[in-house]
């Protein structure tokens, strides 16, 4: 017999993040409260095997200073002393310089690099063409016979971002659910309006030289989302995405 028609068709979305690369600046608080938990574990903290070394050789250079006293090193041989290695440590440090935290596609604003807001999750969007609107949305596919709502989310993912993408899908239930019914000139008893399904995955790799991105697309943070996603859609999507 003939499976009974289905008055809302089902869609399968993926929410593909980029986490954070680097922690978020401290706020003056926190930066406090650091300083302060540093400064306990110092005080309660014992000598390194290197703070040793270095008070023992103070205490042989003072002995030697005071009674001449010889440690009967074999001459001529290199002694490097805790001191000199802190010495060459300092250099080292002196010649770092760490990457900068705002990079060149903040500065222009490239929402399609994933090189920006590195102390922020970004979040995939696609231009998806929807009846005769072209709407940015999470990638989403109809979910077809005999799949599951997760399978039809790796596919929406597979489909815009080719079957290289290497990422972390987290669970199997969805992670919300977005229902909207079709304007009524479309709308039937049997097609009464869609269902979209979210899954949620983090981004493993962020080199996506092998990905085939097909369609328009962009990396974006939280508070930007409101710039491209419809009101209700935005709704949904902010209940299950963390910043």
């Amino acid at each position: 017999t003939a499976a009974a028609p289905r008055p809302w068709r089902l869609f399968g979305a993926m929410c593909l993040l980029r986490p954070p690369r680097i922690t978020q600046p401290l706020e003056k608080e926190e930066e406090e409260i650091a300083a302060l938990m540093g400064q306990i574990e110092l005080e309660k903290s014992h000598y390194s095997d290197h703070e040793i070394r270095k008070l023992e050789e103070e205490e042989q250079l003072r002995r030697r200073k005071e009674s001449m006293y010889d440690d009967d090193e074999a001459p001529g041989k290199t002694v490097i002393m805790a001191q000199d290695l802190e010495d060459k440590w300092e250099q080292k440090l002196l010649q770092f310089e760490a990457a900068p935290r705002i990079t060149d596609a903040d500065k222009s604003n490239n929402r399609t690099s994933l090189d920006r807001k590195l102390d922020s999750n970004l979040m995939l969007l696609v231009k998806q063409k929807i009846g005769n609107q072209e709407l940015w949305l999470l990638p989403q596919v109809e979910w077809q016979p005999g799949e599951t709502l997760r399978s039809t989310a790796e596919r929406a993912m597979a489909m815009f971002l080719g079957d290289h993408i290497q990422a972390k899908i987290l669970g199997n239930a969805p992670y919300g659910i977005y229902k909207y019914k079709f304007p009524r000139a479309i709308r039937t008893e049997d097609n009464v309006g869609a269902k979209v399904f979210f899954f949620k995955a983090f981004l493993q790799s962020s080199d996506l030289s092998q990905a085939e991105l097909k369609e328009n697309y962009l990396w974006v943070a939280k508070d930007e989302l409101g710039d491209y996603l419809k009101s209700e859609y935005l709704k949904k999507v902010n209940r299950f995405l963390l910043d």
